[in-house]
C-alpha cells in the first residue's frame, strides 16, 4: 500500500469532520438559537459536507481494500464521516496502525 493512499484519506476524514462539526453548529444556530443568516451557512455547509462525504467514502473504501482491512472495520471507518468528531478518533486510530505498515514495506524496487 502506497503512503498516498493513506494521506489521501486523511485529508479527506479532517475535511468531513471538520465540515460535520460545522453543519451540527450551524443547525443550532439555526433551529436552536434563531440566528439571522445561520440557514443559508447551513444550506452551504450540508452541501459541501455532502459532496465531500462521497470523495471521503471513496478514498475509505479505496484505503480499506488495499489495507485489507475486516469488514466490520471498514465499515466503521465508512461511517466515521457521518458522526460528529468521531472521523477525528477513527483516523487517528487507522493512521497509527497503518503508518506501521507502510513504513515496514519501503520504497518499491523497479524491474528492469
Amino acid at each position: 500500500m502506497k503512503k498516498s493512499v493513506l494521506t489521501r484519506y486523511r485529508v479527506m476524514a479532517y475535511t468531513t469532520g471538520v465540515l460535520l462539526v460545522l453543519l451540527c453548529l450551524s443547525m443550532i444556530a439555526k433551529y436552536g438559537l434563531d440566528v439571522d443568516g445561520a440557514a443559508d451557512f447551513t444550506r452551504v455547509v450540508a452541501i459541501a459536507h455532502g459532496w465531500l462525504y462521497v470523495v471521503y467514502l471513496i478514498f475509505a473504501f479505496d484505503l480499506g481494500s488495499k489495507a485489507r482491512m475486516p469488514v466490520g472495520r471498514q465499515l466503521w471507518v465508512l461511517l466515521a464521516g457521518t458522526i460528529p468528531t468521531a472521523a477525528f478518533f477513527v483516523e487517528r486510530k487507522i493512521s497509527r496502525e497503518l503508518e506501521a505498515r507502510v513504513a515496514d514495506e519501503g520504497p518499491a524496487v523497479a524491474k528492469v
